[in-house]
């Protein structure tokens, strides 16, 4: 079977402030990408396959004609992010705090899994997550039995 390269994301985000959101993006572990980048966006990458476009409202309205909703108070959707740990998830999320973000949720804990929160300065919001896959998988199966 041939090998493929592995999928990748680019997630798309209007921003009212592109220098503050870069600032905060950078500040919550993601690295900025000079190689897409211009004065209307900015490319930053959590990993080799998660990259996140920061563009402003007026770059990002080029895209499409829809109304782009005040995140402060809609939830379109609820962007995750994978760590390694639970020790991870609480670094990831605290960095984005400091850094100005707000964590709209409260923390969940199920055993198995973990995960916080974290809203950037736009509002979007970033669900941080652990999870012990083979827990996980010894859950389902005595759910199943």
């Amino acid at each position: 079977m041939p090998q493929t390269a592995p999928k990748m994301i680019f997630v798309n985000l209007p921003v009212k402030d592109l220098p503050a959101s870069i600032a905060f993006y950078e500040a919550a572990g993601a690295v900025r990408n000079n190689d897409f980048a211009d004065d209307s966006a900015q490319m930053v990458s959590f990993s080799e396959t998660i990259h996140v476009m920061l563009l402003t409202h007026e770059r990002f309205s080029s895209f499409t004609p829809r109304k782009i909703p005040n995140a402060h108070e809609t939830a379109q959707v609820l962007l995750a992010l994978s760590e390694a740990s639970r020790a991870e998830v609480d670094a990831t999320t605290e960095k984005a705090l400091a850094a100005g973000g707000a964590e709209p949720n409260p923390s969940q804990d199920h055993g198995f899994m973990y995960g916080r929160s974290f809203a950037d300065l736009d509002g979007h919001i970033w669900e941080v997550t652990w999870m012990d896959m083979e827990a996980a998988m010894a859950a389902n199966e005595e759910a199943a039995a």
